[in-house]
């Protein structure tokens, strides 16, 4: 518990005041902020001048997300990302997606979890790369033994493919998005790494600007 010495009045923002990792982490252990569970049937996000969940849209269509869906914390998709989707030459410019599966059914979302990372999707929507990172929930009981994507059944991975490829979808109005590429946990860590420069070159002013805030 905190004490009233110790405790933070002011929540962190989600995406620039928590740290992607845990001290101490294994390399493929992050702290990952969920926007939407499998429960949603509106599309929720992070307002990042705030910092508080918001409602995006309602879902037009039936489709939920197969699993948690969130950010990687001080994660941006900008040039560095871009540099690794062959096909773009610019990124999304959000943080990083990432999904997370769990025995447990989680309806909740707006929280903090920590998961291993074990492959990911690379998806190009409107010619933008946007990657989805794909992980388990750290101690899982069925899929915490899970550390690479050949390790989950193909079917985990065909319905976020399936997902994404459709969940932008309306009658009568073409969409152009691509989730052909399913990779593995290390060129997930590439990205995640690549995620990070680019948050660090587009908002390290940020932390710069607060400490020196905190050295006066």
């Amino acid at each position: 518990m905190y004490s009233n010495r110790d405790f933070n009045r002011w929540r962190r923002h989600p995406w620039h005041g928590l740290h992607i990792k845990a001290d101490e982490a294994a390399e493929d252990i992050y702290q990952v902020y969920i926007e939407m569970t499998p429960d949603d049937v509106v599309k929720y996000e992070l307002d990042k001048s705030s910092g508080f969940l918001m409602v995006d849209r309602p879902q037009r269509t039936t489709s939920s997300p197969p699993a948690l869906y969130g950010f990687l914390p001080r994660t941006y998709c900008a040039e560095e990302v871009a540099k690794l989707c062959p096909d773009v030459d610019v990124a999304d410019g959000d943080p990083l997606d990432i999904c997370v599966f769990s025995e447990r059914h989680i309806t909740r979302a707006d929280i903090v979890l920590k998961a291993r990372v074990v492959g990911g999707i690379q998806m190009i929507d409107g010619d933008e790369a946007d990657d989805k990172i794909i992980a388990v929930l750290e101690g899982d009981n069925i899929w915490g033994n899970v550390h690479d994507i050949a390790d989950l059944p193909n079917i985990k991975t065909e319905r976020l493919q399936h997902y994404f490829s459709t969940y932008k979808l309306v009658p009568g109005k073409e969409v152009n998005i691509k989730v052909d590429h399913v990779y593995g946990r290390d060129e997930a860590l590439r990205v995640i790494a690549a995620a990070e420069k680019d948050y660090w070159n587009h908002y390290g002013h940020l932390h710069e600007q607060a400490r020196a805030a905190e050295a006066e």
